[in-house]
């Protein structure tokens, strides 16, 4: 791989986050529960509101790198921590995110709805442009792949358990902080568990092709 496509491949991963974040901004301004992976820095940003959702998330995929040092040890490679510095501008993208969505008026239901449908459409798309660009996992990601890789087990499956296991916590917290009542996770969060896969997977059918004949060119 050549040094220019490297710099377009990283750009274009930068893109993605821009993207993934304004899809997280979107979802979040309907009130309806956010991704799985966001729904602890979600609940957390409601209960300790000296931190924005976007320093939450800063926080959130920290942890989760320090994780995948944990799990990985010697087999932890130092380009993956190229993951805190993007973390960080992710979450700084999800806060100017939650700016531009804030114009939007949120007080019917059906707008809310459909904030999270558009949220997760563009989340969708980020996240299609970041598998195309095929440089770096971000730190949820790259979690998930530590500890499937760690234990011998299907990537998918760990996914699935992963995704599983954020909300669980989320509700937990939820009630711990909320006494004993469920915040930031509703049906926003199904939604997104649901159709953001079938997002990613519209959105790579349509664009793989022709982003990687860019990015070769």
């Amino acid at each position: 791989m050549t040094k220019r496509e490297l710099f377009k491949r990283y750009t274009l991963f930068i893109i993605s986050l821009f993207f993934s974040a304004l899809g997280v901004a979107f979802t979040k301004r309907g009130e309806l529960g956010v991704s799985p992976i966001s729904s602890v820095a979600n609940v957390l940003s409601y209960k300790f509101t000296f931190l924005s959702m976007g320093n939450w998330l800063i926080v959130w995929n920290c942890i989760l790198i320090i994780g995948q040092i944990v799990i990985l040890r010697r087999k932890f490679q130092p380009i993956q921590l190229l993951q805190v510095p993007l973390s960080f501008l992710f979450g700084y993208f999800t806060d100017f995110g939650m700016f531009l969505a804030s114009f939007v008026p949120a007080s019917l239901y059906i707008v809310r709805i459909l904030l999270v449908i558009v949220g997760v459409i563009i989340l969708g798309f980020g996240i299609s442009l970041s598998v195309i660009a095929n440089v770096i996992m971000n730190a949820g990601e790259a979690f998930v792949k530590a500890v499937s890789d760690t234990l011998h087990k299907s990537f998918g499956n760990v996914k699935i358990v992963f995704d599983v296991s954020c909300v669980v916590f989320s509700i937990i917290l939820s009630l711990l902080f909320f006494d004993f009542t469920i915040v930031g996770t509703r049906e926003g969060t199904l939604i997104a568990a649901f159709g953001t896969g079938i997002a990613v997977k519209a959105f790579s059918r349509i664009l793989t092709k022709p982003a990687c004949k860019l990015l070769t060119k």
